[in-house]
């Protein structure tokens, strides 16, 4: 991100300037959009963690949450869907294609990263899974 006020369009998810990547760092509440059945945006808070190295970004949630429900109901393309964390004027946008995931080291693998962002592990929860993000796109402004 850049100390400017201009919004960058088109940011590279896999190659993310410092700025970019330390605000991604810090600890924010974030949001993620998934799109309904009936197509309309589902927006909720939730904590995210992002990989640009995989060029991916992780949510963990419930097995029986709406998110997890729209992901799903998208088929198996996978759901396209936004995070988006905001502080004062900054802001950061990843976008990308959402599949769930059960398997246990990819949920393990989330709440350690979980964990390392937040500063907190998370309750256990035996319905817990993995909102994975395969990224095409990032966007912000610093």
């Amino acid at each position: 991100m850049t100390t400017t006020t201009q919004a960058r369009a088109a940011l590279d998810p896999r190659r993310p300037d410092e700025a970019y990547l330390s605000f991604w760092r810090e600890r924010h509440l974030c949001t993620l959009t998934t799109p309904r059945p009936d197509g309309s945006p589902h927006l909720v808070p939730v904590g995210v963690t992002y990989d640009p190295e995989a060029g991916i970004a992780r949510v963990i949630a419930n097995r029986s949450s709406r998110k997890v429900r729209n992901v799903l109901a998208a088929g198996p393309e996978g759901a396209r869907v936004a995070v988006c964390q905001v502080d004062g004027r900054r802001w950061a946008t990843l976008e990308g294609r959402a599949l769930v995931r059960t398997q246990a080291e990819l949920i393990e693998d989330a709440v350690v990263r979980y964990a390392e962002r937040y500063g907190r592990v998370p309750r256990q929860n035996p319905d817990r899974v993995l909102i994975e993000i395969a990224l095409e796109r990032a966007m912000g402004k610093g």
